[in-house]
């Protein structure tokens, strides 16, 4: 019996990045392609958060360990890659149902100009991984006083 990787929610999640896409407001554009999601095996959720000093990046990796992560910023785009391994082909034999999808993965994200890239920093626990992204101090709000 061969085994085929059940995903009922497949193209509805198509669909939501698509749609995604089009109403995209957020700083942290995403900036992925059709031949880079060709590419990936998989493509790991992720929570953009913008705080007053930074931004924060959270992406759902169970089973990735941190050595099999690779985040790096080129040009002003950041990319998180990697790879979660397979099962072992003969351990499938004994599998009914497989849903949890292995392989490579990529994201990637276009960070806007007022990104410090020299202090970004990634963290791996419990199956996240958490990017900070810290804002310039030229981007962060001034308050002048006003003399009388």
């Amino acid at each position: 019996m061969a085994i085929r990787h059940y995903e009922p929610f497949d193209m509805l999640n198509q669909l939501q990045r698509e749609v995604n896409r089009l109403f995209e407001v957020n700083p942290l554009r995403h900036a992925q392609t059709e031949a880079e999601l060709a590419t990936s095996d998989w493509v790991p959720a992720v929570d953009i958060k913008e705080e007053a000093d930074r931004f924060v990046i959270y992406a759902d990796l169970p089973g990735v360990e941190a050595k099999d992560i690779e985040v790096t910023l080129d040009k002003g785009t950041l990319t998180l890659k990697g790879h979660r391994e397979t099962l072992h082909s003969g351990e499938q034999q004994s599998y009914k149902r497989a849903e949890r999808v292995s392989g490579s993965f990529l994201r990637r994200f276009a960070l806007p100009n007022t990104v410090d890239a020299a202090k970004v920093s990634a963290r791996s626990q419990n199956g996240v991984l958490e990017l900070a992204i810290p804002k310039s101090q030229q981007a962060q709000p001034r308050k002048i006083t006003v003399e009388g």
